[in-house]
This record gives structure tokens, C-alpha cells and sequence, in this order.
């Protein structure tokens, strides 16, 4: 069984999260600058067997496309190509930043350390993951 690696892709970063090997829980992995997406998980990719990747698709409240939705689509297509024999899967990222923000609050997170905007798209990442392997059981 591989992991399923979650991305909450941006156009400047990429949050980036994974389960464990037995897909059980989603964990945090890292944040990388979007441009080097690809190349950070040509190597993840060589280091471990991946079963899927998730990423997020953002849309408005009243369902229809985002400023950021064309970009993400454009990253499918990139993940299709570059990886045509693992699963691609979009889940709804509504909200996942706010719910990224407010879980590191109650972390006791550093003001300091939930300024890095790195570290909300990591944990929306997670946030995603997370939901997805429970709405999957």
C-alpha cells in the first residue's frame, strides 16, 4: 500500500502533506515554492511508493471557479502528464486556510511562527488529507 500525498497548490506555494504508509493518518510534510513542485515530488516520488495525490480545488462560496482555479487546473493537467500511473483526485478546499489558521491558534502557535503563510498551506494540506481518508472509510 502506498501513501496519498495532499496538495494545496497556490500559485506562489505549494503546501504539501501525507498519510503514512497504511493511509491511516494525514501528516504535515512541507511547503515548497511552486515553481519547484514538480522537481520536490519527482524526488518524493523516488524515495516512496505513492497510490494517489489529492489536491485541492478551490472555488467561490456560490460554486463557481476562483482567480486560482484555472492555475490549479493547469497543475492537474502537469501531474497527469508527469505521473500517468497515480491517481489524481480533487477535493473541496473550501475553507481549509481558515481551518488552518484557527487549528494553529489552538496549537499555542507562535504569532510569529502563524505568520508564515508557508505554514497554513502545509496544514490546509493536511486538513484536506485528513477529511479525505475519513470521508473514504
Amino acid at each position: 500500500m502506498g501513501r496519498i500525498l495532499a496538495l494545496d497548490y497556490g500559485k506562489k506555494r505549494t503546501g504539501i502533506a501525507v498519510t503514512d504508509p497504511l493511509q491511516i493518518i494525514a501528516t504535515g510534510l512541507t511547503t515548497v515554492d511552486s515553481q519547484e513542485l514538480f522537481e520536490f515530488l519527482k524526488d518524493y516520488a523516488k524515495k516512496e511508493v505513492l497510490e494517489m495525490i489529492i489536491i485541492g480545488q478551490p472555488y467561490n462560496l456560490d460554486g463557481k471557479a476562483t482567480d486560482a482555479t484555472a492555475a490549479v487546473k493547469l497543475c492537474i493537467r502537469r501531474l497527469k502528464n508527469t505521473f500517468p500511473e497515480i491517481p489524481i483526485q480533487t477535493v473541496d478546499e473550501s475553507f481549509t486556510s481558515k481551518m488552518a489558521s484557527r487549528a494553529m491558534v489552538e496549537m499555542g502557535m507562535k504569532k510569529k511562527d502563524r505568520q508564515k503563510k508557508g505554514n497554513i498551506d502545509e496544514i490546509a494540506a493536511t486538513i484536506m488529507l485528513q477529511e479525505y481518508l475519513e470521508f473514504r472509510r
